[in-house]
């Protein structure tokens, strides 16, 4: 039996342990993720917690609506045994009524039947780190490694120590000031994650230095079981002209490699980033994005306006 259950009606413990057994359990769905990522998030649960599916909630113009919270790339049903489409499409039924509306991500291992929901693909990236690194880099592109061997004489340091707030910094004087979706509040949740992760034993934070000694390149890895997660990613103007972020994930590959762990790039449907991860010889995945609109018309012609102009 699946049941609704409110944020205080959890157990948190029985939830962890849920999303530790499950056969597609990743970080995401832990409740100390979910906790800074989207407080107050409530779930789906199946008997004694044998299957669960987190949801993230809003609302607006009176509208209860799902959403897929900030650095949260997948979510859906997380289960202890092997997932159907006849479970996933059991879950998205019992979601209750009130959340008319919902654009939500479910993960690689939740499959839906063809033609009953909205949904569309997207993609991912995963690299195998399993290998001796010599024999990973040889899987690299002609162009990567030029880069690389490039980004090596030119006196970078590669540092695993760097704090988060450094890393966030030059995202936001950079990249970040072409971005309209991430606000302050934002930046913030990424550091309590940074911090909670460290705290946890599951984040890595590695850096580029210039040779003026300053970091021109940073990343946030958080690790989720047999995955290590791409999650968030600061590049200088500087940075870019010496391939320095290019070295930082190499490093880290060459750091990592003949473990059993796979590098979660996290993305990307950006053709340029897309084509990035896959220099590193990185395998493509999908997982749903899926839209349920169960409005009147008249409100979903409002939002899919209020939607063009955002």
């Amino acid at each position: 039996m699946i049941k609704y259950l409110t944020n205080s009606e959890i157990n948190k413990e029985r939830w962890d342990n849920c999303i530790k057994n499950a056969v597609n359990g990743i970080v995401y769905a832990n409740s100390w993720y979910l906790d800074i990522v989207a407080d107050g998030w409530s779930a789906l649960v199946e008997n004694d917690y044998e299957r669960v599916f987190p949801l993230v909630s809003g609302h607006k113009w009176r509208i209860h609506y799902l959403y897929q919270p900030v650095f949260t790339q997948q979510l859906g049903v997380f289960s202890q045994s092997i997932l159907s489409e006849e479970v996933v499409s059991k879950f998205l039924d019992a979601i209750p009524p009130q959340f008319k509306f919902a654009e939500i991500n479910l993960n690689s291992y939740n499959k839906l039947p063809s033609g009953k929901y909205r949904s569309i693909d997207w993609i991912n990236h995963e690299l195998d780190l399993i290998n001796a690194y010599e024999k990973t880099f040889k899987g690299f592109s002609t162009n990567l490694k030029r880069k690389i061997k490039k980004a090596e004489k030119s006196d970078l340091s590669v540092v695993s120590n760097v704090k988060p707030e450094e890393i966030i910094r030059i995202f936001q004087e950079n990249k970040g000031k072409e971005l309209k979706n991430l606000e302050e509040v934002d930046y913030q949740k990424l550091r309590r994650l940074a911090y909670m992760g460290i705290y946890k034993g599951q984040v890595q934070n590695y850096g580029v230095y210039s040779p003026k000694n300053e970091l021109c390149a940073g990343a946030i890895f958080v690790r989720s079981k047999h995955k290590i997660i791409f999650l968030f990613s600061g590049l200088t103007p500087e940075g870019r002209e010496l391939n320095a972020m290019a070295l930082l994930i190499s490093s880290f590959i060459k750091d990592h490699s003949q473990h059993h762990i796979t590098l979660d790039f996290e993305g990307s449907n950006d053709p340029q980033l897309a084509r990035f991860y896959k220099s590193f010889g990185a395998i493509t995945s999908t997982y749903p994005h899926l839209e349920i609109n169960n409005l009147p018309f008249i409100t979903k012609l409002a939002v899919r306006i209020a939607k063009t102009f955002q």
